[in-house]
């Protein structure tokens, strides 16, 4: 028998509390979220609530939105607490006539999350979620571990946005700052 896989939050950086008004907690359980898009037009909401639309999983506990998702091990007391916790948002934040119709909801939209749990254990998931014809489309991606950097320090193994070379047959170039900073106050 397979293990349970439920999605949880991922925070590799602080982005998320820069792109999203109400950010996720990391670790959370998560949901793709799109129920809370179904009747809203993109063009209408602020940049915040856009940057949600567009890449936003939905952490069941604060209700509140990461960029990213690793894939998870489970217990099944987690999931159902995870729907129990989502239950509760959509009865009390969406409006679900009662709580049996609102656990149904959860219950669903747990079910979509573990449906992408397919690939193995800590696999990092994105989305892009989008309006096409009137219709809300989600795409997935897993994001790779890219291969360290050698002899490159652990924190920047992974991260190289530059490479620099020196040479011996070019002219050593300086710059004076304050003669820039000088010319600035003519």
């Amino acid at each position: 028998m397979s293990a349970l896989k439920l999605l949880r939050t991922l925070r590799l950086d602080p982005s998320d509390t820069f792109v999203f008004a109400h950010p996720a907690e990391p670790g959370e359980w998560a949901v793709t979220g799109s129920f809370l898009f179904y009747d809203v037009d993109p063009s209408a909401l602020s940049p915040k609530e856009r940057a949600a639309f567009r890449s936003g999983f939905v952490g069941v506990g604060s209700f509140g939105f990461s960029t990213l998702v690793v894939v998870s091990e489970a217990s099944e007391a987690e999931r159902e607490a995870a729907v129990a916790a989502l239950a509760r948002h959509i009865r009390e934040r969406l409006g679900a006539p009662d709580l049996e119709t609102a656990r149904a909801a959860a219950r669903e939209e747990i079910a979509v999350a573990a449906s992408l749990c397919a690939p193995p254990l800590n696999t990092v998931i994105a989305m892009n979620r989008s309006l096409a014809d009137g219709a809300l489309r989600e795409r997935f991606r897993t994001l790779q571990r890219r291969v360290a950097t050698p002899a490159a320090d652990g924190l920047h193994a992974h991260a190289r946005a530059f490479t620099f070379v020196e040479t011996d047959d070019e002219p050593e170039e300086t710059v004076d700052l304050l003669g820039l900073m000088d010319k600035g106050r003519e």
